[in-house]
């Protein structure tokens, strides 16, 4: 169920069993000339409909994304539109007080974003407003996803390309992935080291690891991991 589709009689009528509430966010940045800006926002909503697909014992209801994140490091490239820490966490807080008085069980707080202000943004917005958050760079989670996601060479590479691979597939521009060479950048280290860009990091075109091996069945596989671990935290924390 998509709250923006429903009507405020239906969505009462679920109020008794109480349902939670899933959020995907991300961000509008550029990934590669192969991919969409809004990937990031892309991958979260698709996680959240399977999820909800899923949830048969545990209503619901997947909310309207939020596109836009804290993102700095693509401004070098067009596409990028980002918003800072403080606004997002003041929305974070406005929408779930919003929802508490409406009955939901949980606020369940998706992201595929990892710029570090941004991660670091929600897991304090979530915590101050009693919010589930999905965190994908714990480890006991990121063990679970794919070799290049772990290694931290993963912004438009192989793993989120066959993400949108499997969700979105016309918006790939499969010839311009096939001719991308692979490209190696320990992002957590070269943040560690104080690059906060992506051409200061060695990603003149705006992406790191191999998205000419991106799949649709690669994606398909790391939905099911991202579905099952939304569906676990939901029904052992909500």
């Amino acid at each position: 169920m998509r709250l923006a589709e429903v009507t405020s009689a239906r969505l009462a009528g679920l109020s008794g069993r109480r349902p939670v509430a899933l959020w995907p966010l991300g961000a509008l940045e550029p990934h590669g000339p192969h991919a969409p800006l809004g990937t990031d926002t892309l991958i979260s909503v698709e996680m959240c409909h399977r999820a909800a697909a899923r949830l048969a014992d545990v209503p619901a209801v997947v909310l309207p994304p939020l596109p836009f994140g804290v993102t700095r490091y693509g401004a070098a490239f067009a596409g990028a539109v980002g918003i800072s820490e403080a606004t997002l966490a003041a929305v974070v807080a406005d929408v779930a007080a919003s929802l508490a008085g409406q009955d939901f069980r949980r606020l369940v707080i998706v992201n595929n974003h990892f710029e570090p202000e941004q991660v670091a943004t929600l897991r304090a917005a979530a915590a101050e407003a009693g919010a589930l958050y999905l965190d994908l760079l714990r480890r006991r989670n990121a063990e679970r996803l794919t070799d290049e996601f772990r290694r931290g060479s993963c912004h438009a590479g192989r793993y989120e390309t066959s993400l949108v691979l499997a969700a979105a597939l016309p918006l790939v521009d499969r010839e311009a992935m096939t001719a991308l060479p692979a490209v190696e950048v320990d992002m957590p280290a070269a943040i560690a080291a104080g690059r906060t860009d992506f051409v200061a990091m060695g990603m003149e075109r705006a992406y790191c690891g191999a998205p000419a091996e991106a799949s649709a069945d690669e994606g398909e596989a790391t939905f099911a991991t991202l579905t099952e671990l939304l569906v676990q935290l939901v029904r052992e924390e909500a």
